[in-house]
């Protein structure tokens, strides 16, 4: 026993040398009664040594799952090896605020971890030792740079006008889309659609007033499809749509909602109401189309066929 309580003095000695510094140290015994508590894990919990020290760290801390927290001991003890729990996997083990709580942009501290083990004389683990290290900076830049480069993949993608596919990133898409069709055997439908006059609109109201118009058709558009559905802003005033798992009948209900929709429309820009419309043309997938440009060929022939055929309306080829 008193083996025990000199390892632990002269645990407390190392400890108060290392108090000083942004780590943080505590060391409990086999049924989680804190033993030692540094000034790191004082400062950043509020809480004194003398109030925590031989109670149960649970007690403290009902964030910490008892069971996840018995599992990741369980090694530590039987093996002798340490463990780490970083911040990507368990952003804390203790819900401290972040140090510095009105420039950080976090409101609590990312910590990385490592659980020691400190053995007897004999050779018996009979204390854990845990080390908590700050790393709320390192965490934020990670995250900030992994926000940044899911907003450019973001940015990349879409078209900036309409908020909808861009045609690069649409033609990927269809041609995986494309492919996973032929694999399925299951029925698709390609809709190519445009406004009609649209020349006229941006030479009668001027470009912004056409953006506008194109924006509009766009948010028609997205209303009108699922969330599966594959949308992109083909060229200028022109979309193309994919709807999977629709054959060509349900496609005409899709495409005649779109139709109806633009043509109840009246747009106001600049105080100047702009009625608009647009054609639209249909192709279902058949396996005799040699790849998926074809496909899209055969959609792009039916909008010809409704404006050659007046405008404003649906056509199938």
């Amino acid at each position: 026993m008193s083996d025990d309580f000199s390892d632990i003095n002269a645990l407390h000695w190392q400890f108060d040398l290392l108090g000083s510094i942004e780590v943080g140290i505590t060391v409990l015994d086999r049924d989680f009664n804190v033993l030692v508590w540094n000034q790191f894990m004082e400062n950043n919990s509020g809480i004194l040594p003398s109030q925590i020290k031989y109670k149960n760290l649970f007690e403290f801390f009902p964030e910490i799952d008892k069971e996840w927290f018995l599992l990741k001991t369980e090694p530590v003890v039987s093996l002798k090896s340490p463990a780490f729990i970083i911040w990507e996997q368990r952003p804390y083990l203790f819900k401290f605020e972040t140090s510095r709580p009105i420039t950080s942009a976090s409101d609590f501290m990312y910590q990385n971890v490592t659980l020691f083990p400190l053995t007897s004389l004999e050779g018996v683990v009979e204390q854990i030792c845990i080390v908590v290290y700050d790393v709320t900076d390192e965490a934020l830049n990670k995250n900030g740079i992994k926000a940044l480069n899911q907003q450019l993949e973001q940015i990349s993608r879409v078209d900036g006008l309409t908020g909808v596919f861009n045609r690069r990133y649409w033609e990927e898409q269809f041609s995986l889309e494309h492919k996973r069709i032929v694999r399925n055997g299951l029925p698709a439908s390609v809709l190519m659609l445009d406004i009609d006059h649209f020349k006229k609109v941006n030479d009668t109201y001027g470009h912004p007033a056409g953006d506008h118009i194109i924006k509009t058709l766009a948010n028609v558009v997205q209303q009108s499809i699922r969330e599966t559905d594959l949308a992109g802003r083909y060229g200028g005033e022109e979309f193309a749509i994919l709807l999977p798992d629709t054959n060509a009948e349900n496609s005409m209900i899709v495409a005649e909602r779109i139709r109806s929709s633009c043509e109840a429309l009246l747009p106001v820009y600049d105080g100047n109401e702009i009625p608009f419309s647009v054609s639209i043309g249909i192709a279902e997938f058949k396996v005799t189309y040699q790849d998926h440009m074809a496909w899209l060929e055969k959609a792009d022939q039916a909008l010809y066929t409704s404006k050659k055929e007046g405008r404003n309306r649906v056509s199938k080829f």
